[in-house]
């Protein structure tokens, strides 16, 4: 039996962990191993972490995705191999060596504070469902194919709204967050030069950065 006050204690320590199952059932042995690698990651300052551990078999593969966020910070990490708990393992060590690798500057940027204003952010819908489409190009091919046509011709629908935070940053800061996040790009104002910019990841692993406009 999992001990459940285990993680409610651990959660009091600033941890809010999920684990999450793709293609695969989550034992709670499993979910008590995950928990107990996690507990043991470094913290920064007593902000709450949320960390959700997604695990997913893929024939033989065995994979483990950790996104950790707290205060405006994600980092997110994976690996995998051809067992689950060596693949957490994995992961979890990659988190510390991430995490080690920019401690100072995350706490430096901590103590620095960062000025933000939202950004709003139009959601559009996908200009197709994938399961309408799979049955309808079952039952009648030609005619979905005609419809696909169709509705390229229409403009994306605004189906939502959200709100962003556009924080203020240097280049090597926007970077940082690049790094820890993996994530594609990220739009931000310069702290140097007040301009909007969107810093982007290159094919060749590099990064580039787009100006948009002069700062006012």
């Amino acid at each position: 039996m999992v001990d459940k006050r285990k993680f409610i204690e651990e959660e009091t320590q600033g941890y809010n962990i999920t684990v999450v199952g793709r293609n695969v059932s989550v034992t709670d042995p499993m979910k008590k191993y995950a928990w107990e690698k996690i507990s043991k990651v470094e913290r920064f300052g007593t902000h709450m972490m949320d960390v959700l551990l997604t695990l997913d078999i893929q024939k033989i593969e065995h994979m483990c995705q950790i996104v950790m966020k707290w205060n405006h910070f994600k980092v997110k990490v994976q690996a995998s191999s051809s067992d689950m708990y060596a693949s957490i393992d994995r992961a979890v060590d990659r988190l510390q060596a991430k995490l080690r690798r920019w401690k100072k500057r995350i706490q430096m940027h901590h103590h620095k504070g960062v000025p933000a204003i939202d950004l709003q952010v139009n959601v559009l819908q996908r200009p197709y469902d994938e399961v309408e489409e799979f049955n309808k190009e079952m039952e009648e091919e030609e005619e979905e194919r005609k419809k696909e046509m169709a509705e390229a011709l229409l403009p994306p629908k605004i189906i939502g709204h959200e709100t962003r935070a556009l924080k203020e940053l240097t280049i090597q800061e926007a970077i940082m967050k690049m790094e820890l996040s993996e994530d594609p790009f990220l739009i931000f104002h310069d702290e140097t030069d007040r301009h909007l910019k969107v810093i982007y990841r290159r094919e060749d692993g590099n990064f580039g950065v787009i100006e948009t406009e002069a700062g006012k």
